[in-house]
């Protein structure tokens, strides 16, 4: 216990001093984690628990809550939006990139057929972990590259259960058929989606219910919680991943009213076992063998990021633009922490050799090292291939801003507020989530961010809270009630400007707190008139 409560510290102490240091270099806490766990493993020798599985769960957990976090970002209605990002874009990502590393890895470097297949399957998925931090922290998860990464993303996250299914249906005496294993699989599937999405759903909002007007904010964590490690102990007493069962936990979240508070009050516990995740990563790197083998493990990473850029590239030219593909592209070109859930599976059933599962781990592992120094420089390196301007938000120039006015939507009617606001000399920003509109914007010399504004972690970065008022000048109904309730719902003292084009559009705006409404009928009808009284009458 004394021992245990001796590492606890140690890795408290030795990642605060790491991150202090390497965030004045501007270098990613990811980094000061894993370092943060080979020096524990060889200041007290502990190579011989770096492979617990206690230590593997407590881990996963850091991932399990950040799925959690990432279902309440994307509801029903969000993923249903999101199908081609998640489900085309993903499924294509997940499939050609594995046919390809089989192809590299068996006929061209000859490595038998069952440890091609394990390469293939592990290599295809991308660093969750890594990637959408990066994506969350830096807000750029609401920009489209963000959206395309984060649905691909989500898409190998469910990828990662069939996968395991197929690796023990490989390891297993072959008592079960594949279409038993099929059947079973896709009865739980059903039975975990009907009592999360129906059950589920009205047991965790009365729960939230109840904790929320208690006004005790430890029973309202406690909540959480426990909704978040029940629904992952659900999820997996089914035979799925942890993780699966916290973002639908997530998602349920995401359709009642609680999801704002429920993920700014998570945050912490998501940070620290993320954390831990990371070191436990630290913890099985193999220093020795790591610089024996340093050339082959460079020369594998670069092979396998050079053909999965190239892949994603091409497949998301289908559907995206030159810029946004190569963003996504360059953004999910590593190798994921489920990679070590794959090999050691594999490893545990006999079905790849030892030596090979070390050096593929360590490639792992050297690809999470790299990526958030990489990532963080993708604007940078795309706006000097491609000469495109980064359309991304630099949250720091709002800092001090004050009594700014916000106009929301650059499209016909945006250009012409935008004119009359020229006009007046009113100080102004303009948030569009149309890459074509920012573009126009930023050509007439205006100064125009990419962003969704019924996102609350972006009126937190602009903050919205001292901007002299917001235009809203969108014609889609459900993004412009959207972005009033979430305007409103981040602060009540704001002067809150919508257009709207029918009566039926200014009806459903009804129960909101706007303090304008204005209906382009009726202010061309009522201009007309104006007009019409200024000029002489003629007789």
């Amino acid at each position: 216990m004394d021992s245990a409560l001796l590492y606890i510290v140690m890795a408290l102490g030795v990642s605060t001093v790491l991150n202090l240091f390497l965030k004045h270099m501007g270098v990613s806490q990811i980094i000061g984690y894993i370092i943060t766990g080979t020096i524990l493993v060889y200041a007290f020798d502990l190579r011989d628990i770096n492979g617990s599985h206690t230590l593997e769960y407590i881990g996963e957990f850091g991932i399990v809550f950040l799925m959690f976090t990432i279902g309440l970002e994307i509801s029903l209605r969000k993923m249903n939006s999101m199908k081609t990002e998640i489900f085309f874009n993903g499924f294509l990502q997940v499939s050609f990139t594995a046919l390809v590393v089989y192809a590299v890895s068996h006929y061209i470097f000859s490595l038998d057929s069952m440890s091609a297949i394990i390469l293939s399957l592990a290599f295809a998925l991308s660093s969750t972990a890594v990637v959408l931090s990066y994506l969350k922290s830096s807000k750029e998860i609401h920009n489209p590259y963000g959206q395309r990464a984060a649905g691909i993303l989500i898409f190998q996250d469910i990828a990662v259960i069939p996968i395991l299914i197929f690796l023990s249906f490989l390891t297993s005496e072959g008592d079960q058929s594949v279409g038993v294993i099929l059947r079973d699989t896709f009865i739980s599937a059903v039975i975990v989606m009907v009592l999360l999405f129906v059950v589920g759903k009205r047991v965790i909002a009365w729960l939230l219910h109840f904790s929320a007007s208690s006004e005790v904010d430890e029973l309202f964590m406690g909540s959480v919680l426990f909704i978040v490690v029940a629904a992952s102990l659900f999820a997996s007493y089914m035979g799925f991943t942890y993780s699966l069962g916290a973002f639908v936990a997530g998602m349920v979240i995401a359709e009642t009213k609680y999801h704002h508070k429920v993920e700014s009050d998570i945050a912490p516990f998501k940070d620290i076992l993320l954390g831990t995740f990371f070191i436990i990563v630290g913890m099985k790197i193999d220093v020795l063998y790591f610089i024996d083998n340093i050339g082959i493990i460079i020369g594998i990473f670069l092979l396998v990021l050079v053909l999965k850029a190239i892949i994603i590239y091409l497949l998301l030219r289908i559907t995206s633009s030159h810029v946004l593909s190569l963003k996504t592209a360059l953004a999910l070109s590593q190798v994921g922490e489920f990679s070590f859930v794959i090999f050691a599976v594999a490893s545990m059933g006999g079905l790849l050799d030892k030596e090979l599962e070390s050096l593929f781990i360590l490639v792992v592992i050297f690809s999470m090292i790299v990526t958030p120094f990489f990532i963080s420089k993708i604007n940078m390196l795309v706006r000097h291939f491609t000469h495109f301007e980064y359309l991304g938000l630099d949250t720091s120039d709002f800092l001090s801003r004050k009594n700014h006015v916000i106009l929301c939507g650059y499209s016909i009617v945006g250009k012409f507020a935008a004119k009359s606001l020229d006009n007046i000399d009113a100080p102004y920003v303009i948030i569009d989530n149309n890459p074509k509109h920012v573009q126009e914007a930023l050509a007439e010399g205006k100064e125009a961010y990419l962003g969704d504004m019924s996102k609350l972690s972006l009126l937190e970065a602009i903050h919205a809270e001292s901007s002299a008022g917001v235009i809203v000048t969108l014609d889609n109904m459900d993004k412009k009630r959207a972005i009033c309730e979430t305007i409103l719902a981040h602060t009540k003292n704001i002067n809150l400007i919508v257009k709207v084009s029918t009566l039926r559009d200014k009806n459903n705006l009804k129960d909101l707190d706007i303090t304008s409404v204005i209906d382009s009928k009726e202010e061309i009808g009522r201009i007309l008139v104006e007009r019409m009284a200024e000029c002489k009458l003629k007789y």
